[in-house]
């Protein structure tokens, strides 16, 4: 993973580790916890977002996922209101390697601030 702040992070390098097979979950999730604000939109719009009572965060029920399940996660990542909008919540097309949302950049790479 990057150590320079300015430098971007590839997508591959996050949680592929224990990953299924792209052709079967192309999409995944990469949430920044240590920046949820426990806002819980995640949760109203997504059935693969719930939150943690304990913790007050969001939680990813999966963080690989399939084409039918892509735009409620999409609509997760937009509607989370951390980082001033841009958002902790992150949907990398696997076969791209290219951030889908929030994509505050315009321009695919990933928009994580670790």
């Amino acid at each position: 993973m990057a150590e320079d702040a300015d430098e971007a992070v590839d997508p591959s390098d996050v949680g592929e580790t224990d990953a299924p097979p792209v052709e079967e979950k192309p999409y995944k999730l990469i949430f920044e916890a240590n920046k949820c604000i426990g806002a819980g939109r995640c949760a109203n719009v997504s059935p693969n977002w719930e939150m943690d009572l304990q913790s007050g965060m969001g939680t990813p029920v999966s963080y690989f996922f399939e084409e039918s399940e892509l735009d409620h996660n999409v609509e997760a990542a937009e509607k989370c209101p951390a980082k001033k909008g841009d958002g902790v919540i992150h949907v990398v097309d696997r076969r791209t390697n290219e951030e889908i949302s929030p994509d505050p950049n315009g321009d695919g790479t990933l928009s994580v601030d670790w």
